[in-house]
């Protein structure tokens, strides 16, 4: 099947931080003096929870690393220094693209592409910039910005409206059950998903595609 358009999710799908959230984190706590009161996975598990809310990426980190505190006892504000702190040690700028980028784009080279992202406009369009794929796409979609953050399926519906393209015909792309494949299987998109690691042997909710490496894709393409 020739799909109508592929839709990808950008961050560790497309390109990862040449840094990890987990080392920023331990330096922002040695920086500011604080005890390490919430971990890099905590952060990120909470994350989407305050996207919709924020109008930055500078106000969400905040909102949720002064919650974080306040939920532990500990002062919001200084939930608020640690993210601070962290803002001034994360580039934005310093990242890779996850190997298998360049072949999927040019296999996809003739059919419409987009991305669908729970991340700030700003923040994610330096990323594409550094990463020389600002033009690469057809649309960016900014969840929780543009539109709901996903998993809610506007932001998809978005995407294929401004390609004029089918759901039913179209694929997302994406690293996470919880957003990627619960947002593109409640807009009805064909879910592909691309686990960090093994990945669950029984993924709730259900893809219609496992991808054990993104350059994979092509194969998905040829098989339907």
């Amino acid at each position: 099947m020739e799909p109508d358009a592929v839709l990808f999710d950008l961050d560790d799908t497309l390109c990862r931080y040449r840094r990890s959230g987990a080392s920023l984190l331990v330096t922002a706590f040695e920086s500011t003096g604080l005890d390490p009161f919430v971990s890099s996975e905590e952060y990120y598990g909470r994350y989407p929870e305050f996207i919709d809310g924020s109008d930055s990426m500078v106000d969400l980190r905040e909102r949720c690393f002064a919650t974080i505190a306040a939920e532990k006892g500990y002062d919001p504000e200084d939930g608020r220094r640690i993210a601070r702190a962290y803002a001034d040690e994360r580039d934005h700028r310093n990242v890779e693209r996850v190997p298998g980028v360049d072949r999927v784009l040019s296999a996809l080279s003739e059919v419409p592409v987009g991305v669908v992202t729970n991340g700030a406009p700003g923040m994610q369009a330096q990323k594409l910039d550094a990463l020389g794929l600002a033009d690469a796409f057809d649309v960016v979609v900014h969840a929780g910005y543009d539109a709901p953050a996903k998993p809610s399926p506007e932001p998809f519906d978005a995407a294929l409206s401004a390609m004029s393209a089918r759901a039913e015909r179209s694929y997302h792309v994406g690293n996470s059950l919880r957003t990627d494949v619960a947002g593109a299987n409640a807009a009805g998109l064909r879910s592909v998903w691309v686990p960090e690691g093994p990945g669950d042997r029984s993924p709730d909710p259900k893809p219609a595609h496992v991808l054990p490496e993104l350059d994979r894709m092509p194969d998905v393409l040829s098989l339907e």
